[in-house]
């Protein structure tokens, strides 16, 4: 990027892959729909551009945030620096080896498309993580997961701008440190930039359908012998049921995380509150539901000003209208305090919060 590129001040320029907006708004580019702003806004358009952008000093002096489609981000504030968004499309078949088809996918594709679009083509495993919302580029950061699958089991390798080094890196699944909606560059988010992903889908599998519900919708679409698009469809049905449309409602999806907590708390709970649903989990812990934790503190459906709690589903927050970020967040706040007060559990958000 010159000077004759972009000049300090300038509202818009254009750059080999990349373009920059100054004083950018972010409320079309979050899913809460609330209003921020940031300094720079550069959408990204091909990979090999970081190198240059990453060179000057606009990004060497100023906070960077690497932002997707915004669907698992809370903006409190104005961001004081550069927004990154990774905006690269491209979905390619490298090769099959009998087992699984290798996949490379750029960062700015649509999730929910590429499920589709693996569906389509006659892959599985993709089929519980239907109407995620976000990027491809998101995926791997949040380890995302629902119905039972977790996107890490499908991931081969992910791609990634490493900020220390400066250069393109590839990580294996062990690199990537895939933990429940976690990951290594969920650790390091001011070292990695996803730029793309690699996938290993199969096309035979044991289907998932043992999760709350599935096997009922199933039922009720009368498919009695389950394929994996027929799996799609059942959790998509519920899915819509159960969980506000970000495009009709500001919303982040699940706010927080099933709390995973010590055997001996869940089992005094499990006493005294013997319908509350639990799971064993990794080791020694057990996974509750935050959902129900939530809805027994009396919460789903509350309004605090234009934030509120989701009359569908309690783990869900909404802007109703006008909220602000903070707001969401009050109200978030005010949940974790009166859910840690009755139970002993401390409910974590999902979102990342700025």
């Amino acid at each position: 990027m010159s000077e004759k590129r972009y000049q300090v001040g300038a509202a818009i320029a254009e750059g080999v892959g990349y373009t920059i907006v100054e004083n950018a708004s972010l409320e079309g580019r979050n899913t809460f729909r609330v209003p921020a702003r940031a300094s720079l806004l550069i959408d990204v358009r091909r990979a090999d551009a970081l190198g240059e952008l990453f060179g000057y000093a606009m990004l060497k002096s100023q906070p960077v945030l690497v932002l997707g489609e915004g669907s698992n981000i809370l903006f409190t504030r104005d961001w004081p620096g550069v927004v990154l968004s990774i905006a690269a499309l491209g979905i390619r078949e490298l090769g099959d080896d009998g087992e699984c088809t290798r996949i490379r996918v750029e960062a700015g594709e649509n999730w929910n498309d590429f499920v589709r679009w693996s569906l389509a083509r006659g892959y599985c495993g993709l089929e519980n993580l239907v109407l995620i919302p976000g990027t491809v580029g998101a995926a791997p950061i949040q380890n995302i997961g629902a119905y039972g699958v977790e996107v890490g089991g499908f991931i081969s390798e992910v791609e990634a701008w490493d900020r220390q080094s400066g250069q393109l890196v590839r990580l294996d699944r062990a690199q990537c440190a895939f933990a429940y909606r976690d990951s290594v560059f969920k650790h390091a988010p001011d070292r990695y930039i996803v730029t793309a992903v690699g996938f290993a889908l199969p096309r035979r599998r044991d289907l998932q359908i043992d999760y709350a519900g599935v096997r009922e919708e199933l039922a009720a679409l009368g498919v009695a012998a389950p394929n994996a698009p027929a799996v799609a469809e059942a959790i998509a049905r519920i899915r819509t049921r159960k969980l506000p449309n970000p495009a009709l409602l500001g919303n982040a999806g699940s706010f927080f995380k099933n709390p995973l907590v010590e055997r001996g708390l869940a089992d005094s709970l499990r006493q005294s509150h013997p319908q509350m649903p639990a799971w064993d989990g990794t080791g020694p812990l057990v996974k509750l539901s935050a959902a129900w934790l939530i809805e027994s503190c009396g919460f789903k459906g509350l309004r605090q000003g234009d934030a509120a709690v989701s009359e569908q589903h309690a783990l869900v927050l909404v802007n109703l209208g006008q909220a602000t970020g903070m707001e969401i967040w009050s109200l978030a706040e005010r949940i974790r305090a009166e859910v840690s007060s009755r139970f002993g559990v401390l409910l974590e958000a999902e979102p990342r919060i700025l």
